[in-house]
């Protein structure tokens, strides 16, 4: 009889034990994956084909598309451009910004429409543009657009010095009822001495105002500041807009006209629109270049939208500053004093690529995310990236959680795109990089803002971050 008894509670005790141990162990799995994103391979990669625009876009009042110049997507790419090579004119752009903000550059003047820009304000070029219209009658223009650039300008007829391949028609300013140049002796021409970091010329026959702006890449371009009317759609027109008309013209533009200024210069496209848009724009960069998201003028962010302060800390005159308190990987904060990042201040950046860390910073992030990834095996880096994995046989991934922390208590968390730089399946890295001193500034760069709406409230001194915003 007693050993009837004891068989059964045996069997009820190991039963509760095991359930306590499958209960446990499922706890373990899903607080670990509270701090990892679990996601499949193949949603790191762009597809061959351009997938239609997310509704985000859509629901604005003011409202462009925007694209990756070098996906499926894109009109203006240009051919044979390989990773090393985004990475390489990435770090050019960098260290312009840098030079930029140090204030080290001498101004030299220009005279002739055949020369090109003396290095000034160097910037690299974005790798996102939009569409546009110039002219009277409207004729459309892919720009690339840039929150580090104030200067709008595209190419123009005759093309006196020299004018790349784009892919649109080249804008002819003499058939358009709405252009006008502006004079040198014009207050409006000395804008440009803070806006491109050269000095003005004039032309010695016209008089009229010569711009030239030099990017970080060494492309260039020199031509006359004029006004024009500009068009995001047939009901949102800007009459009398500041660009430039650019004469001669060489560079890594891909196939695009021109360029898209939306810095804090007065110049900027952002201040020129104050009163119709009150310095309000946001974007979102999709998760891949083989989709679309948008760039929208004066409405507010949704709902979800966190604000932080734009800093004032080493901004320069152009960039959008942020404090940077924190990161957390994987669910643990790092051990990182947020003094490190007001040392060189930090900004946001819509035409960098790949977020730049202090040094320190960035030893304690990629030692973390080492760690958290030790499972995967570890191949060689690529240009400034030196922590990449080889993919090959896995279908899906688990990717450690990065989040930013700015002041005012938002968290910006971190899609798996925006932590991940996908090379090849043999070779996909993490898309952050170390700068050569703490002293450096910090750029959080476009990888990092992937899928996510980003609010440039310029009026209320205020950039706001919403996740899931486009895909």
């Amino acid at each position: 009889m007693a050993s009837q008894i004891s068989c059964p509670s045996f069997l009820v005790v190991l039963l509760f034990l095991c359930s306590l141990h499958l209960s446990f162990a499922s706890e373990i799995t899903e607080a670990d994956l509270q701090h990892s994103h679990r996601v499949h391979l193949t949603s790191l990669f762009p597809s061959s084909t351009c997938t239609s625009p997310t509704k985000g876009g859509r629901n604005k009042k003011t409202s462009l598309e925007v694209f990756h110049r070098h996906g499926p997507c894109s009109q203006v790419k240009a051919d044979g451009v390989t990773e090393s090579e985004i990475l390489r004119q990435d770090e050019s752009r960098v260290k312009s910004i840098r030079s930029k903000l140090s204030k080290r550059d001498n101004l030299k003047e220009e005279d002739s429409i055949n020369l090109p820009a003396k290095p000034g304000s160097l910037l690299g070029v974005g790798n996102y543009f939009v569409t546009i219209g110039l002219g009277t009658p409207k004729k459309d223009y892919s720009l690339v657009f840039d929150t580090g650039s104030d200067l709008t300008w595209t190419q123009c007829r005759p093309c006196a010095g020299s004018c790349y391949t784009q892919n649109d028609p080249i804008y002819d300013p003499s058939k358009s009822t709405s252009y006008s140049n502006i004079t040198c002796t014009s207050p409006t021409c000395t804008q440009l001495t803070s806006a491109t970091g050269n000095q003005p010329g004039c032309a010695k026959t016209s008089k009229a105002c010569i711009y030239g702006i030099q990017y970080g890449d060494s492309s260039y371009s020199v031509g006359y500041f004029s006004t024009e009317r500009l068009s995001l759609s047939s009901k949102d027109v800007v009459d009398g807009f500041l660009f430039g008309c650019g004469q001669n013209n060489r560079g890594l533009f891909g196939r695009a006209a021109g360029l898209l200024g939306l810095g804090r210069n007065p110049i900027s496209f952002v201040q020129q629109t104050a009163k119709k848009y009150r310095k309000i724009f946001s974007y979102c960069l999709p998760a891949t270049s083989s989709s679309v998201g948008y760039l929208a003028f004066g409405s507010g962010g949704s709902n979800s939208v966190k604000y932080t302060p734009i800093s004032t800390i080493s901004q320069g005159p152009s960039f959008y500053g942020i404090d940077i308190i924190g990161i957390t990987v994987a669910g643990k904060k790092l051990p990182i004093s947020a003094s490190i990042f007001s040392s060189g201040g930090a900004i946001i950046d819509s035409g960098t690529v790949i977020t730049r860390l202090p040094p320190t910073v960035y030893s304690s992030l990629r030692g973390a995310f080492r760690q958290a990834m030790s499972k995967y095996p570890s191949v060689g880096g690529i240009s400034i990236l030196d922590t990449c994995y080889d993919f090959t046989g896995y279908k899906t991934l688990e990717i450690p959680k990065i989040i930013f922390s700015l002041k005012g208590g938002v968290d910006v968390g971190l899609v798996p795109n925006g932590v991940l730089y996908v090379v090849t399946e043999k070779q996909v890295c993490l898309a952050f990089a170390a700068n050569s001193d703490d002293g450096d500034v910090t750029i959080f760069g476009n990888v990092q803002q992937k899928t996510l709406e980003v609010v440039y409230d310029v009026g209320a001194a205020k950039i706001g971050f919403a996740a899931g915003a486009c895909k």
